[in-house]
């Protein structure tokens, strides 16, 4: 049985689809053959670490306008994609940003934080797994902010083990 909103243009605006579906892909990485959310995860972690830096009142602004963005282009996205497709990776742009926030910069900083998310995404503990049902682009990007700010939590407490240890 195929999917008739499986990547098929719903709407009646052809340029409003393209914007959509180039932001709901995070510029299309969200096509991936492997797994999109690991690979769409990537390219904010690069944005953070080279482009950000340790601004961290941009790094709070970026977080909050994807979060925003993502919950509109996510739920445009799905009339696109169907729900929640695994295309849509703008929720692991929002959730990355989100885990990212006070996390000294450093490459090994930064590995801990992409396990940490990816690891929180995946398992979605509750209240992710909570937001997960909310619906449309709110369900597909909230849960990823909630394990965004539980990978978040875990990276400051495995950061200050580490620091009491080393």
């Amino acid at each position: 049985m195929t999917n008739p909103a499986s990547d098929s243009t719903t709407s009646k605006s052809p340029a409003k689809d393209a914007i959509v579906k180039a932001l709901a892909t995070g510029f299309w990485v969200g096509y991936s053959p492997i797994t999109a959310g690991t690979v769409g995860s990537i390219p904010p972690l690069l944005i953070a670490y080279f482009l950000i830096g340790d601004n961290l009142m941009l790094l709070g602004a970026i977080a909050l306008f994807t979060t925003l963005l993502s919950i509109w282009v996510a739920g445009e996205a799905e009339e696109l994609f169907g729900h929640d497709s695994k295309s849509i990776v703008s929720d692991e742009y929002a959730g990355m940003f989100i885990t990212l926030l006070l996390v000294p910069i450093s490459p090994t900083n930064y590995l801990i934080a992409f396990v940490a998310f990816r690891f929180f995404d995946v398992i979605k503990l509750w209240p992710a797994s909570a937001a997960e049902k909310l619906p449309r682009g709110w369900g597909v990007t909230l849960d990823d902010v909630v394990a965004g700010i539980q990978a978040n939590i875990a990276v400051q407490l495995t950061l200050l083990a580490l620091a009491r240890w080393f």
